[in-house]
């Protein structure tokens, strides 16, 4: 037998296919598809020069070296009889320049995809958080008093809420933290103040922000998740290893929060971003006088040429150097915290519907093991008591089809 072969079924049964089918599934969400953050071209790459490009943040010093190569050609050719430079200096430049830029836009990566790695490490601590609580919230011997449903849910949103905590936190926007617990505050000189009605949702009513103290906010809500999991302790949720797990997992969130945090607070050393600076504009200041000798007025286009490429690599590393904001080249972190958004409110969609078929579907339990005997004289009498019923909560399986009978199959006689 080849395990390796699946099954073929001619095109003629399906619709006994259909009736047999193992499982279902439907449509892929339009968010998991990723269409938001990859779509299709409509001019090759090579003509882009708007939309995630540079060239607005290199044009200026591209036009100044241009400018400073076309007084260096006018003033060789009618006022003085040369200026040119050995072009033996140029080569030895050109390794200084481009190990420079190579540490910078190395490094500024780095940054940018350490920063996509925390912010992932976030997803999957609340990804793994928000099943634990959803498997493991129930009693055993009753249901969900409102009251545990209403802490289940606040504390999810509580999680879904954390990723936009750290994306406000990283681009130094403070909203619903100040302005559900904390009026009046003037945050105008440290970054700004927005706010979002589905952000509010999220969060508590009662919260109070604690910024203006120097606590970061996606810190304080780990706070309100710990709670969770310790009354879920007490309650009889999550045994002690489970419960371990899950504290092990928020710790693990809040690492990686610390990692994004310490790309967002340390820059590059300034001492490195001035020295850069001027090398490269000196090396676009010395490149024409080595140049004008043997190439006349197509240095003023060679030395636009170089300067382009050059200042653009330096560009390309200041941009990735901070990934946490709105440039084009940044991490989508809006649409990331979307996504996740997306999913826990699917997962929760179900877990409704799981456990309101649940809530009519208690069994309840009968027994009759409650045996009583007696002597009287020689007599011997034994009583048989009835107990108590005993209701035994069964939480259901999430993400399965309702049970249906199964197809009956017509054996065709010979």
């Amino acid at each position: 037998m080849r395990f390796s072969t699946p099954s073929v079924v001619s095109r003629e049964d399906t619709g006994l296919m259909e009736r047999i089918r193992h499982h279902e599934r439907t449509d892929t969400h339009p968010f998991l598809l990723s269409k938001r953050r990859h779509k299709p071209r409509r001019c090759p790459l090579v003509f882009r020069f708007i939309k995630g490009a540079i060239h607005s943040e290199i044009i200026i010093p591209i036009i100044c070296h241009s400018i400073v190569a076309t007084a260096v050609v006018c003033v060789d050719k009618y006022v003085f009889e040369t200026l040119g430079l050995p072009s033996m200096i140029i080569p030895s430049l050109s390794i200084v320049v481009g190990l420079m830029l190579v540490f910078r836009n190395q490094t500024s990566y780095n940054r940018f995809w350490d920063g996509r790695n925390a912010l992932q490490v976030v997803n999957t601590s609340i990804r793994n958080l928000v099943r634990s609580i959803i498997t493991s919230s129930y009693n055993h011997d009753g249901l969900l008093s409102p009251e545990e449903v209403h802490d289940i849910e606040q504390t999810i949103r509580i999680l879904v809420a954390i990723p936009y905590a750290i994306k406000n936190h990283l681009r130094a926007e403070w909203g619903a933290a100040w302005i559900l617990g904390v009026a009046g505050n003037d945050v105008e000189g440290h970054g700004g103040q927005v706010y979002s009605t589905f952000y509010e949702s999220l969060l508590p009513a009662r919260l109070k922000g604690c910024e203006q103290d120097g606590l970061g906010f996606p810190y304080q809500l780990t706070f309100l998740v710990d709670s969770f999991i310790g009354r879920g302790i007490e309650r009889g949720w999550f045994s002690a290893p489970g419960g371990s797990s899950m504290q092990t997992q928020l710790s693990t969130l809040t690492d990686a929060f610390g990692k994004m945090e310490t790309i967002w607070l340390t820059p590059i050393p300034i001492a490195h971003q001035i020295h850069q600076k001027q090398v490269l504009a000196l090396f676009g200041c010395v490149l024409p006088f080595s140049m004008v000798d043997d190439l006349g007025w197509w240095t003023v286009p060679i030395v636009s040429l170089v300067t382009f490429t050059l200042y653009g690599i330096e560009g390309i590393g200041s941009q990735l150097e901070d990934p946490f904001g709105y440039d084009r080249n940044d991490i989508n972190m809006d649409a990331i915290c979307q996504d996740l958004n997306i999913e826990v409110e699917a997962i929760l969609t179900e877990w409704r519907r799981v456990k309101a078929a649940a809530e009519g579907a208690v069994a309840v339990v009968v027994t009759t093991e409650d045996v009583t005997t007696s002597k009287c004289g020689d007599i011997t009498t034994t009583t048989t008591a009835q107990k108590a019923p005993i209701r035994k909560f069964d939480p259901g399986e999430m993400f399965l089809k309702s049970p249906s009978p199964a197809p009956s199959v017509v054996m065709n006689e010979f």
